[in-house]
């Protein structure tokens, strides 16, 4: 059973890269979970080119903010792919001004899985603080959410140009 934590900044890599681990996990027996709202235009045409690369044998299930439920839904004999909690965080802080309690509803529904998970995430720690009181409360909020899936997952890659950098877990048998 893996659990990998996929982490990258925009255009870094990190849906390709967990796309690959994902087939390579689990074939056609894949379970994504998409996050994206979409009506930006912009938005919509980075949903559709995500569309694009996925296999069509592959399931898609859309999701607000009940990320749990989806977990519970999917098929139990398919690996899963969340792309991306950001997205998720982004909604549900909106809405609720908090995710911690939806993240404790996923986090146990992501627990009972017994295939492997992949989770992306944006990282955004690593730029300035952002102008806005509701900004500021999403990167809180999206790096506690980072830190919690962290600890859960046995794997953590940051992906830089595109290059998975291992952040946690092993590597040709070996740990970090």
């Amino acid at each position: 059973m893996t659990r990998l934590l996929v982490l990258g900044g925009t255009r870094s890599g990190k849906s390709r890269y967990a796309l690959e681990r994902a087939r390579a996990l689990g074939g056609d027996g894949v379970t994504f979970i998409a996050t994206a709202r979409a009506g930006d235009p912009e938005l919509d045409a980075r949903i559709a080119a995500h569309r694009a690369q996925r296999p069509p044998a592959w399931t898609t299930r859309e999701v607000a903010a009940d990320l749990a439920a989806a977990v519970v839904a999917a098929d139990p004999r398919h690996v899963l792919l969340v792309d991306s909690l950001t997205l998720w965080a982004a909604a549900v802080v909106e809405a609720e001004g908090t995710l911690r309690p939806r993240w404790a509803e996923a986090a146990r529904a992501l627990e009972r899985r017994d295939p492997a998970v992949v989770l992306v995430s944006d990282e955004v720690g690593m730029g300035v603080i952002p102008l806005g009181e509701l900004s500021r409360r999403f990167v809180d909020e999206l790096g506690w959410l980072e830190q919690q899936a962290a600890a859960a997952c046995d794997e953590v890659r940051l992906m830089v140009a595109g290059i998975p950098l291992r952040i946690k877990g092993t590597e040709n048998g070996r740990s970090a």
